[in-house]
């Protein structure tokens, strides 16, 4: 069988003329996995020598990684340097994240059942330390790791999104938050809960699309709010179903109406009477 040489020739040029570098995916997963171990879940050896073994591991891979994006060594070092850096701030965060799910889903018995089972806090940890990689305006890498969330629990995050302490997600299928989206403190979010933008144009991309979220704001499942100019004032109630594209006072209750009828199946019309 004739090898395509031509088309060889093209994609090895493409390679070449690729403004970042091939990292390894599977290399990331496990980066941000092995992070997550050594953060929040018990291990066989849990000592300070074995703990300072691992980190300094996590730190060889990240830079590892960086490097490969950045071909520049020193730079990569740099950002390593920064992530760990920040690292105790984000563990910080993440364990108010996780004591806000506890406070306030009555399926949680513990902190160790959050660390072990919630899809939304892993989702959370992924978005935090994705979004300081953004923030340190490394490229490429913020994203492959949000999409690997993105992937395992259903839950789209983008790492240029701001999130505030004591974020709650619960179940978290479906939900959605775009990259401009700033979100306050003490914020619960409900499955399928859309914050997107109401014009996805490219000439938009450096624009604010998405919406904002104020303080002790609840939003429940399948709810859509769209827009750069869209604000959620603080201690307000966004009922399931909603779609929202203009702002809403603070201390609002917002809900969908819909008629719901009950009746008696034993005695269906005779148009939905019917055999399969």
């Amino acid at each position: 069988m004739a090898i395509p040489i031509n088309l060889i020739a093209r994609i090895h040029q493409t390679k070449q003329n690729n403004i970042h570098g091939f990292f390894d995916k599977i290399k990331t997963k496990k980066w941000v996995k092995d992070l997550y171990e050594v953060l929040f879940l018990p291990q066989n050896d849990n000592s300070e020598e074995q703990l300072k073994s691992r980190f300094e591991d996590l730190q060889k891979t990240l830079l590892d990684l960086i490097t490969i994006i950045t071909a520049d060594k020193e730079n990569a070092e740099t950002h390593v340097k920064q992530f760990f850096e920040t690292l105790p701030e984000l563990y910080d965060k993440l364990v108010l994240d996780a004591k806000s799910i506890l406070e306030f889903d009555p399926a949680a018995d513990s902190l160790e059942e959050v660390y072990l089972a919630y899809p939304g806090f892993f989702a959370t940890y992924v978005y935090r330390i994705s979004h300081q990689l953004w923030r340190q305006e490394v490229k490429i890498l913020p994203r492959v790791i949000s999409e690997y969330a993105h992937s395992k629990t259903g839950i789209d995050i983008h790492p240029g999104a701001v999130i505030g302490e004591s974020f709650f997600i619960d179940h978290g299928t479906g939900i959605v938050i775009g990259e401009t989206t700033i979100i306050g403190n003490h914020v619960k979010i409900y499955q399928g809960v859309t914050l997107g933008a109401l014009n996805v144009s490219k000439e938009k991309a450096n624009q604010k699309r998405h919406p904002n979220i104020e303080d002790h704001v609840i939003i429940y499942s399948g709810a859509t709010i769209l827009g750069g100019n869209t604000t959620i004032g603080r201690e307000s109630i966004i009922g399931g179903n909603v779609w929202i594209t203009q702002d809403v006072p603070p201390n609002s209750l917002v809900y969908h109406k819909s008629e719901i009828k009950i009746k008696d199946n034993s005695s269906l019309p005779e148009s939905l009477t019917f055999v399969i």
